[in-house]
Parts: C-alpha cells; sequence; structure tokens
C-alpha cells in the first residue's frame, strides 16, 4: 500500500466535517492520517475531537494579531505588492485602498500560522470550518513546488452559486429547489477555486433553512473524505477550460 497521506486540518468550532474525516481515516476508508489540528479559537470542540483521538494540536489566534500587527513579528518574505495584485476579493473604485490594509494585516496572521504548521509534516491542507479567508501570501507558501494546489475546503453549497459564508442560507433565502455542497481547492478568491467534487440535495415543499442545513450537513460528512481520497489515490489533475482551471478525476 502506498504511503499514507499526511493531512494538516484547520477548523473554527465544533469540527464536525474533521471528525468525518478522523472517521474514514481510522476506518481505512481513505488512506490517510491526520497529522495536526489548528483553531483559530481556543476551547473549541474540535479541539476536543482532536485530543480524544490523540491528534497534535494548536491554538493561533487571529484576533489579536488583527487588532494589533504590530505587536508581532512582521510577515517573512512578504511582497505586499505581489500578493495585491494576485487576490481577487477586492474590485471596483478604491480596491487597492481597501485590498493593502487587509492583506498586510492578515499576512501578519498567517506567517504565524505557518510557524505553527510548519512543526509538522503534511501533504494536504484541509479547511475543516474554517472561518477565515487566505491571501496570496500564505497560499504561494503552501503550494510551492506542488503540481496540485495543496489546501482544500468544503462550502455549503453548489458552488459558483453562493459563495461566502452562508451558503445555506442563502439557498434558502433564494428559494432554491436543489442545494448541496462543495469540495474545492483554495485560490486567491472566495470560494473560487477548482471544484474537486459536489453532491446535491431536494428542497422540498415545507423545508425550512434547519431542514436544508441538515441535508447538507449529512453530505458534507460523505463528499469531504471522499475527495481528500481521490488525493490520497492520485486521481486529480488540473486542466484548463477556457479561461479557467478545472479538476480532472481519473478512474
Amino acid at each position: 500500500m502506498a504511503e499514507k497521506l499526511k493531512i494538516g486540518a484547520l477548523i473554527s468550532g465544533g469540527g464536525t466535517n474533521l471528525q468525518a474525516i478522523i472517521d474514514a481515516c481510522e476506518a481505512g476508508e481513505i488512506n490517510a492520517e491526520i497529522a495536526f489540528v489548528g483553531s483559530d479559537h481556543p476551547g473549541v470542540k474540535g479541539l476536543d475531537r482532536a485530543a480524544k483521538h490523540g491528534i497534535p494540536s494548536f491554538v493561533m489566534e487571529y484576533g489579536p494579531i488583527l487588532k494589533n500587527p504590530e505587536d508581532y513579528p512582521a510577515a517573512p518574505g512578504l511582497d505586499l505588492d505581489d500578493v495585491i495584485s494576485k487576490q481577487h476579493l477586492f474590485y471596483g473604485e478604491g480596491a487597492l485602498e481597501r485590498a493593502e490594509p487587509y492583506c498586510a494585516v492578515r499576512a501578519v496572521a498567517e506567517a504565524q500560522l505557518l510557524k505553527e504548521m510548519d512543526k509538522f509534516e503534511y501533504d494536504v491542507l484541509v479547511l475543516a470550518g474554517f472561518m477565515r479567508i487566505f491571501t496570496p501570501y500564505i497560499i504561494d507558501k503552501i503550494n510551492k513546488g506542488h503540481d496540485l494546489p495543496r489546501i482544500m475546503n468544503i462550502h455549503p453549497a453548489l458552488l459558483p452559486a453562493f459563495p461566502g459564508v452562508d451558503g445555506y442560507g442563502d439557498t434558502f433565502k433564494y428559494g432554491c429547489k436543489v442545494g448541496g455542497c462543495t469540495v474545492h481547492f483554495v485560490d486567491y478568491g472566495e470560494d473560487s477555486g477548482p471544484i474537486i467534487g459536489q453532491k446535491a440535495y431536494t428542497i422540498d415543499p415545507g423545508d425550512t433553512e434547519a431542514d436544508i442545513r441538515k441535508k447538507g450537513l449529512e453530505l458534507e460528512w460523505r463528499l469531504y473524505p471522499e475527495c481528500i481520497g481521490l488525493y490520497a489515490d492520485g486521481r486529480l489533475s488540473l486542466t484548463k477550460r477556457g479561461r479557467r482551471t478545472v479538476v480532472e478525476v481519473s478512474k
């Protein structure tokens, strides 16, 4: 059997997707193991899940850094102009003025996060309810020297519809008849990276927002381990389709 894929996981809360990945690893459903769990908030349940399974963990709080970035070391090797030119978060009038402080401060936090993660060996980083948007600074450092992107995220909507923080809520409010979830590689935008896998559910008459969240979460817990398994088995590749980069899955 090929060497197990080493997974780094980042969380911000309860870690139900983390638990699904842990369970899939321990059951041998995917050829992988979790090397560490990191959180940007202390005391969350996801950290308890890691401890229960003997997985090393750490906390790197963004909050204090975002409030007082001058109290922390500068981000090593930061080329702010390069980071700003690559990011796809700010557009239109005043975009540069908004992007500069956003990227500069977050790079300080990301440097501290990298410092913690660099204590471990990992092949792929999975964002399992990690409620932070990465800048090109950290994305490029993690992906450097690799053919495939190394950061995966799960989103509670059928991208490219409803990016952002409330995919299930947006799906419900828009009156959709079908909803779902998406696993994608992280790129320089918000939930805009190449799609690895998706699952869909039907929204029945009378379903509440809570109903569709329940349906979606049950699919998330299946989809994320499946997509990690594809990565572990070497079945993913990137190709160009028009102006887009898309993921191809081999048999």
